[in-house]
Protein backbone atom coordinates (compact mmCIF):
# COMPACT_ATOMS: atom_id res chain seq x y z
CA UNK A 1 0.00 0.00 0.00
CA UNK A 2 1.17 3.31 -1.18
CA UNK A 3 -0.06 5.19 1.95
CA UNK A 4 0.65 8.92 1.15
CA UNK A 5 -1.65 8.25 -1.77
CA UNK A 6 -4.14 6.41 -0.28
CA UNK A 7 -4.58 9.10 2.28
CA UNK A 8 -4.65 11.61 -0.30
CA UNK A 9 -7.33 10.40 -2.02
CA UNK A 10 -9.75 9.73 1.36
CA UNK A 11 -9.08 13.20 2.85
CA UNK A 12 -12.12 14.71 3.76
CA UNK A 13 -13.29 18.85 4.87
CA UNK A 14 -14.86 18.85 8.00
CA UNK A 15 -16.74 21.55 9.23
CA UNK A 16 -16.00 22.74 12.85
CA UNK A 17 -18.46 24.29 14.91
CA UNK A 18 -17.14 27.05 17.70
CA UNK A 19 -19.65 27.73 20.82
CA UNK A 20 -19.36 31.60 21.09
CA UNK A 21 -21.73 33.25 24.04
CA UNK A 22 -25.48 32.75 25.67
CA UNK A 23 -27.94 34.11 23.18
CA UNK A 24 -31.60 33.60 24.13
CA UNK A 25 -32.59 36.31 21.34
CA UNK A 26 -31.57 34.09 18.11
CA UNK A 27 -33.62 34.74 15.07
CA UNK A 28 -35.84 31.71 14.29
CA UNK A 29 -34.54 28.90 12.14
CA UNK A 30 -30.67 29.89 13.06
CA UNK A 31 -28.09 27.72 13.48
CA UNK A 32 -27.79 27.02 17.62
CA UNK A 33 -26.71 24.91 20.24
CA UNK A 34 -29.26 24.29 23.06
CA UNK A 35 -32.63 26.39 23.75
CA UNK A 36 -35.61 25.44 21.92
CA UNK A 37 -35.81 24.09 18.71
CA UNK A 38 -37.52 26.17 15.63
CA UNK A 39 -39.77 23.21 14.17
CA UNK A 40 -42.74 23.16 11.71
CA UNK A 41 -46.15 22.95 13.69
CA UNK A 42 -46.61 19.25 13.16
CA UNK A 43 -43.23 18.25 14.75
CA UNK A 44 -43.64 15.73 17.70
CA UNK A 45 -40.85 15.53 20.21
CA UNK A 46 -39.08 12.26 20.62
CA UNK A 47 -39.46 10.23 23.77
CA UNK A 48 -37.06 7.73 24.67
CA UNK A 49 -37.79 4.59 27.61
CA UNK A 50 -34.02 3.56 29.34
CA UNK A 51 -32.65 3.85 32.69
CA UNK A 52 -30.85 6.44 34.20
CA UNK A 53 -27.34 6.32 35.87
CA UNK A 54 -29.24 5.24 38.96
CA UNK A 55 -31.32 2.31 37.49
CA UNK A 56 -34.64 3.80 37.21
CA UNK A 57 -35.91 2.70 33.77
CA UNK A 58 -39.04 5.16 32.60
CA UNK A 59 -40.35 6.79 29.41
CA UNK A 60 -37.87 10.68 28.91
CA UNK A 61 -37.82 13.39 26.61
CA UNK A 62 -34.70 13.35 24.39
CA UNK A 63 -33.11 16.86 24.77
CA UNK A 64 -32.44 18.96 22.10
CA UNK A 65 -28.75 19.51 21.31
CA UNK A 66 -28.42 21.78 18.22
CA UNK A 67 -30.36 22.36 15.22
CA UNK A 68 -27.98 23.66 12.14
CA UNK A 69 -29.32 25.61 9.04
CA UNK A 70 -27.83 24.05 6.32
CA UNK A 71 -27.93 27.36 3.68
CA UNK A 72 -25.49 28.86 6.59
CA UNK A 73 -23.18 25.58 6.29
CA UNK A 74 -22.93 25.26 2.67
CA UNK A 75 -20.09 27.36 1.65
CA UNK A 76 -18.10 25.43 4.63
CA UNK A 77 -19.04 22.06 3.18
CA UNK A 78 -16.32 21.26 0.38
CA UNK A 79 -17.50 17.92 0.14
CA UNK A 80 -21.37 18.96 -0.80
CA UNK A 81 -22.17 16.39 1.24
CA UNK A 82 -25.30 18.31 3.12
CA UNK A 83 -28.46 19.71 1.97
CA UNK A 84 -28.16 23.02 0.84
CA UNK A 85 -31.39 23.70 2.37
CA UNK A 86 -33.55 23.27 5.22
CA UNK A 87 -32.67 22.26 8.83
CA UNK A 88 -31.03 19.70 10.89
CA UNK A 89 -31.78 18.74 14.28
CA UNK A 90 -30.11 16.82 17.10
CA UNK A 91 -31.80 15.16 20.23
CA UNK A 92 -30.27 12.96 22.57
CA UNK A 93 -31.68 11.76 26.20
CA UNK A 94 -28.91 12.78 28.61
CA UNK A 95 -30.79 11.10 31.67
CA UNK A 96 -30.17 7.38 30.06
CA UNK A 97 -27.05 8.55 28.22
CA UNK A 98 -26.83 5.30 26.25
CA UNK A 99 -23.36 4.29 25.19
CA UNK A 100 -24.57 2.90 21.70
CA UNK A 101 -23.32 -0.69 21.56
CA UNK A 102 -26.77 -2.26 22.68
CA UNK A 103 -29.39 -2.57 19.79
CA UNK A 104 -31.79 -1.47 22.57
CA UNK A 105 -30.61 1.58 22.95
CA UNK A 106 -32.27 2.63 19.24
CA UNK A 107 -34.30 5.96 20.20
CA UNK A 108 -32.25 7.36 22.68
CA UNK A 109 -30.46 9.54 19.95
CA UNK A 110 -32.48 11.26 17.13
CA UNK A 111 -31.78 13.52 13.94
CA UNK A 112 -34.86 15.22 12.40
CA UNK A 113 -34.23 17.03 9.27
CA UNK A 114 -36.91 19.44 8.11
CA UNK A 115 -36.39 20.66 4.39
CA UNK A 116 -40.04 22.59 4.06
CA UNK A 117 -39.70 27.41 3.70
CA UNK A 118 -38.70 28.75 7.29
CA UNK A 119 -41.50 30.82 7.31
CA UNK A 120 -43.18 27.08 8.86
CA UNK A 121 -41.63 27.15 11.94
CA UNK A 122 -41.48 28.23 15.12
CA UNK A 123 -40.31 28.39 18.70
CA UNK A 124 -41.36 25.10 20.27
CA UNK A 125 -41.44 24.62 24.11
CA UNK A 126 -40.31 21.96 26.23
CA UNK A 127 -42.39 19.32 27.06
CA UNK A 128 -43.61 19.29 30.31
CA UNK A 129 -42.30 16.42 31.79
CA UNK A 130 -38.64 17.38 30.73
CA UNK A 131 -36.55 18.22 33.57
CA UNK A 132 -34.76 21.40 33.84
CA UNK A 133 -30.95 19.73 33.70
CA UNK A 134 -32.03 18.52 30.69
CA UNK A 135 -33.06 21.75 28.63
CA UNK A 136 -29.62 23.25 27.39
CA UNK A 137 -29.43 27.12 27.12
CA UNK A 138 -29.18 28.35 23.67
CA UNK A 139 -25.29 29.47 22.72
CA UNK A 140 -24.45 30.75 19.36
CA UNK A 141 -22.22 29.08 17.06
CA UNK A 142 -19.80 29.74 14.36
CA UNK A 143 -18.07 27.40 11.72
CA UNK A 144 -14.96 26.92 9.57
CA UNK A 145 -13.39 24.24 7.65
CA UNK A 146 -11.30 21.80 8.51
CA UNK A 147 -9.09 19.34 6.79
CA UNK A 148 -8.98 15.81 8.12
CA UNK A 149 -8.19 12.07 7.99
CA UNK A 150 -8.68 9.40 9.67
CA UNK A 151 -7.54 8.14 13.28
CA UNK A 152 -5.42 4.77 12.61
CA UNK A 153 -8.03 3.03 14.35
CA UNK A 154 -10.51 3.67 12.00
CA UNK A 155 -8.22 3.48 9.09
CA UNK A 156 -7.53 0.02 9.80
CA UNK A 157 -10.99 -0.69 9.84
CA UNK A 158 -11.17 -0.04 6.29
CA UNK A 159 -7.52 -0.87 5.42
CA UNK A 160 -5.71 -4.02 5.16
CA UNK A 161 -3.10 -1.89 7.52
CA UNK A 162 -0.98 -2.51 10.72
CA UNK A 163 1.91 -0.36 10.69
CA UNK A 164 0.96 2.84 13.25
CA UNK A 165 4.26 4.40 13.60
CA UNK A 166 4.40 4.75 9.85
CA UNK A 167 0.82 5.89 9.77
CA UNK A 168 1.47 8.93 12.15
CA UNK A 169 3.92 9.83 10.50
CA UNK A 170 2.34 10.18 7.29
CA UNK A 171 -0.57 12.16 9.53
CA UNK A 172 1.96 14.57 10.48
CA UNK A 173 3.60 15.06 7.20
CA UNK A 174 0.54 15.78 5.80
CA UNK A 175 -0.06 18.58 7.79
CA UNK A 176 -2.52 16.74 9.92
CA UNK A 177 -3.09 17.45 13.92
CA UNK A 178 -5.61 16.03 16.33
CA UNK A 179 -7.48 18.42 18.79
CA UNK A 180 -8.25 17.92 21.75
CA UNK A 181 -11.60 19.41 21.92
CA UNK A 182 -13.34 19.51 18.82
CA UNK A 183 -16.86 19.35 17.57
CA UNK A 184 -17.89 19.34 13.91
CA UNK A 185 -20.21 17.84 11.20
CA UNK A 186 -18.89 15.58 8.54
CA UNK A 187 -14.96 14.22 8.27
CA UNK A 188 -13.97 11.97 10.60
CA UNK A 189 -14.17 10.91 14.19
CA UNK A 190 -11.99 11.46 16.64
CA UNK A 191 -11.14 8.71 18.52
CA UNK A 192 -11.14 8.01 22.12
CA UNK A 193 -12.13 4.07 22.29
CA UNK A 194 -11.19 2.83 18.85
CA UNK A 195 -12.68 2.43 15.18
CA UNK A 196 -17.03 2.41 15.65
CA UNK A 197 -17.69 1.75 12.15
CA UNK A 198 -18.19 -1.88 12.28
CA UNK A 199 -19.82 -1.17 15.75
CA UNK A 200 -22.45 0.55 13.45
CA UNK A 201 -23.02 -1.96 11.54
CA UNK A 202 -23.03 -4.56 13.91
CA UNK A 203 -25.31 -2.90 16.78
CA UNK A 204 -27.88 -1.67 13.34
CA UNK A 205 -27.81 -5.45 12.83
CA UNK A 206 -29.40 -6.40 16.35
CA UNK A 207 -26.11 -7.34 17.34
CA UNK A 208 -25.11 -6.62 20.76
CA UNK A 209 -21.58 -4.87 20.84
CA UNK A 210 -20.75 -4.28 24.79
CA UNK A 211 -18.70 -7.59 25.15
CA UNK A 212 -16.01 -8.89 23.27
CA UNK A 213 -17.42 -12.31 21.93
CA UNK A 214 -17.23 -12.69 18.34
CA UNK A 215 -20.04 -13.56 15.36
CA UNK A 216 -19.20 -16.60 13.35
CA UNK A 217 -16.85 -16.07 10.72
CA UNK A 218 -18.77 -15.41 7.42
CA UNK A 219 -20.94 -13.29 9.15
CA UNK A 220 -18.01 -11.20 10.54
CA UNK A 221 -16.75 -10.91 7.32
CA UNK A 222 -20.09 -9.96 5.66
CA UNK A 223 -20.52 -7.55 8.69
CA UNK A 224 -16.57 -5.95 7.98
CA UNK A 225 -17.45 -5.35 4.09
CA UNK A 226 -20.33 -3.27 5.00
CA UNK A 227 -18.94 -0.99 7.54
CA UNK A 228 -17.53 1.43 5.30
CA UNK A 229 -21.14 2.38 4.32
CA UNK A 230 -20.44 4.44 7.33
CA UNK A 231 -19.29 7.84 7.84
CA UNK A 232 -19.28 10.34 10.65
CA UNK A 233 -22.53 12.91 10.63
CA UNK A 234 -21.82 15.11 13.77
CA UNK A 235 -19.57 15.02 16.30
CA UNK A 236 -20.37 16.91 19.51
CA UNK A 237 -17.50 16.85 22.48
CA UNK A 238 -17.97 18.75 25.64
CA UNK A 239 -19.37 22.00 25.68
CA UNK A 240 -18.03 24.71 28.27
CA UNK A 241 -19.54 28.06 28.32
CA UNK A 242 -20.68 30.86 30.51
CA UNK A 243 -21.04 28.67 33.80
CA UNK A 244 -22.37 25.98 31.78
CA UNK A 245 -20.89 22.74 30.95
CA UNK A 246 -22.01 19.59 29.59
CA UNK A 247 -20.32 16.36 28.99
CA UNK A 248 -20.55 13.19 27.91
CA UNK A 249 -18.82 10.78 30.42
CA UNK A 250 -15.63 11.31 31.66
CA UNK A 251 -14.31 14.22 28.95
CA UNK A 252 -16.24 12.12 26.03
CA UNK A 253 -18.03 12.72 23.09
CA UNK A 254 -20.72 11.86 21.18
CA UNK A 255 -20.96 10.53 17.43
CA UNK A 256 -23.86 10.64 15.35
CA UNK A 257 -23.41 7.78 12.46
CA UNK A 258 -25.03 8.05 9.34
CA UNK A 259 -25.19 5.23 6.41
CA UNK A 260 -23.33 7.17 3.00
CA UNK A 261 -26.46 6.18 0.54
CA UNK A 262 -29.14 8.06 3.42
CA UNK A 263 -26.58 10.88 3.57
CA UNK A 264 -26.97 11.36 -0.11
CA UNK A 265 -30.43 11.05 -0.01
CA UNK A 266 -31.49 13.43 2.82
CA UNK A 267 -32.54 10.35 5.11
CA UNK A 268 -31.77 11.43 8.21
CA UNK A 269 -33.92 9.58 10.46
CA UNK A 270 -31.83 5.98 10.87
CA UNK A 271 -28.93 7.10 12.30
CA UNK A 272 -27.07 5.62 15.10
CA UNK A 273 -25.21 7.20 18.22
CA UNK A 274 -21.99 6.06 19.93
CA UNK A 275 -20.67 7.47 23.15
CA UNK A 276 -16.78 7.34 24.00
CA UNK A 277 -14.77 8.62 26.94
CA UNK A 278 -11.98 8.42 29.06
Amino acid sequence: MELSGVLSEISKTAIKLDFLTKDNNSSIGTSKFGGKPDVPPYFKWFYFEGEDQEGKRCKRPLSFLAQINCAEIKEYDKDKLLPTKGILYFFYELTSMTWGFDPEDRGSAQVYYFNGDISEISRMDFPNDMLDDCKLPEIKISFSTKYDLPCFEEFTELYDYDDWDEYDDKLTQKGFEFEETISKLLGYADLIQGGMLLECEKVTNGIYCGSSSENEPLKQKQLQENCGQWQLLFQLDSVVRDGFELMFGDCGRIYYYIKKDDLMNCRFDDCWLILQCY
